[in-house]
């Protein structure tokens, strides 16, 4: 047996994906991110059956509706976990039995991103689960037990999320709304609404990108929508750009910023005049085809 060394070579041929979660207020406009992404090779798990904002968009949709739909769909795409036992999720137990139900894996070889919308939701979803399982519950009454509850969603949550982002040949996109707060000395925070704090906590650890979609206004006032995706902003947003390639604040277009992330070169930036879907949609097809 030789030690298994991967080459710069093999590592440099290897697929390289990305993995983000997008953040902003609700109404911003996070999935009408999807008019920014080829939809023939774009994924749209739609939980929160929110999909008006993107009327006429040409990309294929799948809708889980429970927590247990959720884990299938990441093992399905991410392959099974070999270090894992039978009877755990993402096991190869767990992998054979989806595939029996939904087929070749193959079928999804022509997606290169999947953008899921929202993390908010999927963890409400798990919440839900959590609530029905045996370790929701004391074992001396038999009584509800909270705080197992959120011990299990945290737990769950973030294996989805690292099953998730194990997926080497594929993007993923997590988004989901973001919440102003005020500490107890009155300052406003910004942070992740989604059940339970180990998720939020631990979130920024496990993926590669944070972005914060907000607005922002110019010299002159105007308000216009821009990401904001290093961690040291003057905003207080959170953001985390693991590539280093992103500035502070790039414009609202997924994959323009899926495009830097993957170009060594720095590119200048510009703060861009408030956009709608369709005006952001016509100028990535026109750069596309120049």
């Amino acid at each position: 047996m030789t030690l298994p060394i991967i080459t710069i070579d093999e590592r440099m041929a290897a697929p390289r994906s990305i993995k983000g979660c997008i953040f902003g207020k609700s109404g911003i406009g996070k999935t009408s991110l999807l008019w920014t992404l080829d939809p023939a090779t774009t994924l749209f798990m739609d939980l929160e059956a929110g999909d008006l904002a993107i009327e006429g968009w040409a990309g294929n949709t799948i809708r889980p509706h429970t927590w247990d739909e959720c884990r299938d769909f990441a093992v399905f795409i991410g392959g099974p976990n070999p270090a894992l036992r039978d009877d755990q999720a993402y096991s190869q137990a767990h992998f054979d039995a989806v595939v029996a139900g939904l087929g070749d894996p193959s079928q999804l070889d022509r997606y290169k991103t999947v953008f899921i919308d929202s993390i908010t939701v999927a963890g409400r979803l798990c919440f839900q689960w959590a609530k029905g399982q045996p370790e929701a519950f004391s074992d001396k009454t038999g009584k509800p037990d909270i705080r197992g509850a959120y011990g299990l969603h945290g737990r769950e949550m973030i294996a989805w999320l690292t099953h998730l982002q194990h997926t080497r040949s594929k993007n993923i996109w997590f988004v989901g709304i973001l919440d102003e707060k005020l500490d107890d000395f009155n300052r406003k925070l910004f942070v992740p609404q989604i059940d339970g704090a180990k998720t939020g906590l631990e979130l920024p650890g496990i993926v590669d990108e944070v972005i914060s979609m907000v607005e922002l206004k110019d010299d002159q006032g105007e308000p216009y929508r821009a990401f904001i995706c290093q961690t040291l902003n003057p905003f207080g947003f959170p953001a985390k750009d693991r590539s280093g390639r992103l500035d502070m604040i790039e414009q609202p277009d997924l994959g323009r910023l899926m495009d830097k992330i993957r170009n060594a070169a720095r590119q200048a930036f510009a703060a861009p005049s408030a956009t709608t879907p369709s005006q952001t949609s016509s100028t990535t097809a026109q750069e596309q085809g120049a």
